[in-house]
């Protein structure tokens, strides 16, 4: 897998006890990395990555990814192969709540993550993860290339845009002609996959109320979003840090991971397919609409990943039915069964990684 590039490697993880970042953490222990996880605290409870005791397989550093003395100094003490830099303030509803944190986490935060990079003398291939709300959306039916206008129309979206303009200005100034260390940004959105537990998102939402026996409360029945797997854009951003340090044309590089096209769906549809794991005889008892929207959401926005197919050969592994069912069995397991949640979320990614060997997807060969 990846050419055995991270096998041996020491590899900072920033935001490492997230949702992203826990399922990455553990896909790096699996490839045989050590990883150095840098975060603020535990963002939910539950957690997958107290579920997982990720505490015990990894350095797990806390500390606040804006405080630039102490990041600088992690940086410099551990001598890093590779950085994924997922630290962040990812909930779209917190953002209308404290805005001065979202900006300064997401992109104080991106500053800091850069200015270390400088600071350090060794060899480091580093990726900065954006999101695809990073783009100003414009409402348009097609996917959205990476040389397209980033920006805003609310906080959360205009944090991500200006993360990426930090990278874009850090790179021209600083890293194009670096000696040692190169870098670039990777942009994907509306992940889902067991584990997460994060406020106002509808899959935990959902989950938590059918093992309460309840309906979902759902505000906007027929939004069309293009899910992807949790595993999906990680599988990039790995493919990405291999192929950033084995290629220099790279370094600068901004890259989408998205899902298939079929795998736009609306949130109804979801949740219909999400309960056939849940033994729910009617679909229609799984959710109720309340129509109370709070806050402002973009509508379909959806990402060309034809750059990353260029240079990478890389494509979305799981089909639409076989997220659907990695997502809501894992949430099953752990609710009803709970075997150790390490060795399924291991066997997941077993599975995750034959299925793309069986497809014969470059980064598995």
């Amino acid at each position: 897998m990846f050419h055995n590039i991270y096998k041996g490697k020491k590899v900072i993880v920033t935001g490492h006890t997230g949702f992203k970042g826990t399922w990455l953490t553990t896909w790096l222990l699996k490839l045989g990395a050590e990883v150095v996880g840098i975060s603020i605290d535990i963002p939910t409870s539950p957690s997958i990555f107290e579920e997982l005791k990720l505490n015990s397989k990894v350095k797990d550093l806390r500390l606040d990814i804006r405080d630039l003395e102490k990041v600088i100094s992690v940086f410099k003490n551990e001598e890093p192969d590779f950085v994924f830099h997922l630290a962040a303030q990812p909930i779209v509803s917190l953002s209308y709540d404290d805005p001065v944190n979202t900006f300064t986490t997401n992109v104080v935060g991106t500053v800091n993550v850069l200015e270390a990079l400088r600071s350090i003398k060794n060899t480091c291939s580093a990726l900065i993860i954006t999101s695809d709300k990073c783009y100003d959306n414009v409402e348009w039916v097609w996917g959205y290339k990476e040389t397209d206008t980033v920006g805003g129309k609310d906080i959360y979206s205009g944090s991500k845009g200006a993360a990426e303009l930090v990278f874009k200005s850090y790179f021209n100034s600083f890293f194009k002609k670096h000696p040692n260390v190169r870098i670039a940004s990777a942009r994907a959105g509306n992940v889902i996959g067991g584990g997460d537990w994060a406020k106002d998102r509808i899959v935990p939402d959902c989950m938590n109320a059918w093992f309460q026996q309840k309906p979902v409360e759902i505000r906007s029945p027929k939004a069309t979003r293009p899910w992807q797997h949790v595993l999906e854009p990680l599988s990039g951003y790995l493919n990405l840090g291999q192929k950033l340090a084995e290629d220099i044309s790279l370094n600068g590089e901004s890259f989408n991971f998205g899902p298939k096209s079929e795998n736009s769906q609306t949130v109804v549809q979801l949740l219909q397919d999400l309960s056939l794991y849940w033994n729910i005889s009617d679909s229609s008892n799984a959710y109720k609409i309340t129509g109370d929207i709070k806050f402002h959401e973009a509508g379909l926005l959806k990402l060309n990943c034809d750059k990353a197919l260029f240079y990478m050969r890389w494509v979305p592994t799981l089909e639409y039915n076989e997220l659907i069912e990695f997502t809501s069995k894992w949430y099953y397991e752990y609710y009803h069964n709970k075997p150790s949640m390490w060795d399924y979320s291991l066997s997941q990614l077993d599975q995750y990684e034959k299925l793309a060997k069986h497809k014969n997807i470059k980064w598995t060969l």
